[in-house]
């Protein structure tokens, strides 16, 4: 005979629920593997002079459960080169058993044959004990390897491999990430067994209430209370649908991708705010807004039946990855430098290098102070700049003077062409010195505006309109706030 494995499913419950097909290999084999001991139906077959091993002894000896699971695949693989070997794993092989899993990616390799024996899902269990249609919608999630992002709230969730305290802390801390402590779930232990136990606990309590058991599953009910469902990005998608709609808001439905542009600049100067204010609250409701138009945006192309937010998520998500190769592919990137370039050089490929030449892709719609710093710094990077900061102050004091001269002479559009060559010298020095000049203009924006309060403040409790105080009176306002570090 061939190298083989058969893999057996002791069942969701006790022995009435065992297979008669399933009963009778594990009797009449010589030697059965099971992963685990703990379970119901060894506990009845020992009676009856079965025979086995179990793995329970692998999972004290490592952190993880896929160093556990790892272990007893390589294990049963051995084992394959010189008998024929039965392992019996807790439900049915193909749900919820990551081993089996492991047997057949690497079964082949090793030329052994995985055979499914069968056996009864503690699925169907679940359906029967909890009562519940699956018709409905259910996701069958791994407790030990639970993540927020995978969990569709608005369906029926099932989370097996709840072994012990520990996964159902990990479980409920996951769980809250999306649902509010007090929400009710369910304990299921031993479904559809005569021992089948059902309690009804508050998230918050879970760990507390999970003990030490291999026929543990936890139910999460679908999500009614719409409030819950506002972290959901389908329930955003929903709510914008509907403001769009046939019966949504008049001015939603008016927009075009042109009317809604100075919003999002708007609304991008208002994230940056944010930011330097450091409320977290204000940056979340912000970038909120920023969100807000982008699927304003996707729901206008969408409507035009050109383009839908899953395809504005795929370009990203695609982008990212391929501008990311010292992540996701084998490229080495040592330093931030490196990443850079390597991020420029992949940009350049994507486009076919269709630029003309190196400012081309500089955008015009960006603040004109952003744009001299970035035409700067591009232009730096083949050498066309100074290599110390001394020229470039020189360079300023020689736009000033070309400036003063033009005033002198009253020529207003000269004067005008050589502030801004004022300005674009000033940048150079900002970049030359790792100063973001968009940074420091609103730094002393906000300082003016806080000295300019202080002056309102100062006017207000003298009783005098501010125009009926003197420019020497206001000045003297000024200081004072300097000195109190405003």
């Amino acid at each position: 005979m061939g190298k083989s494995i058969e893999i057996l499913g002791l069942g969701a419950g006790d022995l009435e629920q065992l297979p008669f097909g399933v009963y009778k290999k594990l009797m009449k084999a010589n030697h059965v593997y099971l992963r685990t001991k703990e379970h119901p139906v060894v506990n009845e077959l020992e009676t009856e002079n079965f025979r086995y091993s179990s793995f329970d002894s692998v999972y004290e000896k490592h952190g993880q459960f896929e160093e556990v699971y790892q272990e007893i695949v390589q294990t049963l693989l051995a084992k394959a080169k010189t008998e024929q070997v039965v392992y019996a794993v807790p439900g049915h092989p193909l749900v919820a058993e990551r081993t089996v899993q492991l047997l057949l990616e690497y079964g082949p390799k090793e030329e052994v044959e995985i055979i499914i024996g069968g056996g009864q899902s503690f699925v169907d269990a679940l359906f029967q004990s909890l009562k519940i249609d699956p018709v409905d919608g259910f996701q069958l999630l791994d407790g030990t390897s639970l993540r927020s992002n995978q969990l569709q709230i608005d369906q029926h969730i099932f989370i097996s491999q709840v072994y012990d305290p520990f996964v159902a802390s990990n479980i409920k801390l996951t769980l809250m990430e999306r649902l509010p402590d007090d929400y009710e779930v369910v304990i299921v232990t031993a479904a559809g067994s005569s021992s089948e136990r059902l309690e009804r606990v508050p998230l918050y309590e879970l760990d507390r209430k999970v003990t030490l058991d291999n026929l543990t599953s936890v139910y999460i009910p679908p999500v009614q209370e719409e409030q819950i469902m506002f972290k959901n990005f389908s329930k955003l998608r929903e709510i914008i649908a509907v403001l769009r709609g046939p019966n949504g808001c008049p001015w939603d439905k008016e927009q075009t991708h042109e009317s809604l542009k100075k919003y999002l600049i708007e609304e991008t100067y208002e994230v940056i705010e944010a930011i330097d204010s450091g409320d977290i609250d204000h940056i979340i409701e912000e970038l909120g807004d920023v969100l807000l138009q982008v699927m304003l945006h996707a729901q206008i192309g969408e409507d035009d039946g050109y383009f839908a937010i899953e395809d504005v998520i795929e370009v990203l998500s695609a982008k990212m990855i391929r501008r990311h190769p010292h992540v996701f592919g084998d490229i080495k990137a040592e330093d931030t430098k490196e990443v850079l370039r390597n991020w420029q050089e992949i940009k350049k490929q994507e486009k076919g290098e269709t630029e003309a030449s190196l400012l081309d892709g500089i955008s015009k719609s960006r603040p004109n102070l952003i744009r001299a710093y970035d035409i700067q710094k591009k232009a730096a990077k083949v050498g066309f700049d100074w290599q110390e900061i001394t020229p470039a102050l020189a360079k300023v004091k020689e736009e000033l003077v070309e400036f003063e001269n033009e005033i002198v002479t009253q020529s207003l559009v000269n004067a005008k062409k050589e502030f801004g060559d004022i300005l674009f010298a000033f940048v150079n020095v900002a970049r030359f010195l790792d100063i973001h000049p968009e940074e420091a203009l609103f730094e002393t924006n906000e300082k003016f505006i806080r000295r300019f309060h202080f002056i309102e403040e100062k006017v207000k409790n003298s009783n005098k309109p501010i125009d009926a105080h003197s420019l020497e009176e206001l000045d003297q306002f000024w200081n004072e706030a300097k000195s109190n570090g405003l």
